[in-house]
């Protein structure tokens, strides 16, 4: 009987293998057979857990989601009392956090982005994304933003910038990858944008 508990296990492992077999070969070269050797296991047991290679890859990209989820959720809870402000900061930072600037995360990022153009699974997930990360800018744009519709064209701006600044970050040759410059700069953005537009009080600021 198999043990109570190791189908989770092997399911991270497996997702796992997913993120450094997209890492040394990107998605077309991503393969049931890569994944498997890298985890250790047969190429039976992806079709098993997920039904084959598709299925396998969602899973790493809901991976990489939930990392940035947790991420933030984390930072949150970390303090008792948190203005506006300093929630937008910690959107930032997570996103720019050290899992995310990590090779299989980064990489497999680059090989979604890419792959997404052409795929109705993938673009439904990236969709998801950029939706979450929109919803998350907002709620706190709106509490220091008195126009809604300003608060949320600055939610969308402001996505966009944390998604270009680290692309370009990503894409830097390594000895001119500057994650932390492009951290600042966002939060330089959020900080100009509350000024300009928002109400005389934004609490603390921690850029």
């Amino acid at each position: 009987m198999p043990k109570v508990g190791i189908e989770p296990v092997r399911k991270q492992q497996l997702i796992e293998a997913t993120l450094k077999s997209i890492e040394a070969n990107g998605f077309q070269g991503t393969t049931i057979v890569t994944i498997s050797r890298l985890a250790g296991m047969s190429s039976g047991i992806i079709s098993h857990y997920f039904g084959g290679k598709q299925g396998v890859i969602e899973a790493a990209v809901r991976h990489l989601l939930e990392q940035l989820q947790q991420g933030l959720l984390s930072r949150l809870n970390s303090r008792a009392e948190i203005t506006p402000l300093e929630r937008l900061m910690m959107v930032v930072e997570t996103n720019f956090s050290g899992f995310q600037q990590s090779s299989p995360a980064s990489s497999t990022w680059l090989s979604f982005w890419g792959q997404a153009i052409h795929d109705p699974d993938l673009a439904r997930l990236q969709r998801v994304n950029q939706r979450r990360l929109e919803s998350n800018l907002l709620y706190s744009f709106r509490r220091l933003i008195p126009d809604l519709a300003r608060a949320r064209e600055t939610a969308g701006m402001t996505a966009a910038m944390i998604d270009g600044m680290w692309l370009r970050s990503t894409l830097s040759a390594p000895q001119d990858r500057n994650f932390r410059e492009a951290e600042r700069l966002c939060k330089e953005f959020i900080h100009l944008q509350v000024e300009r537009f928002g109400h005389q009080s934004t609490g603390s600021n921690n850029g």
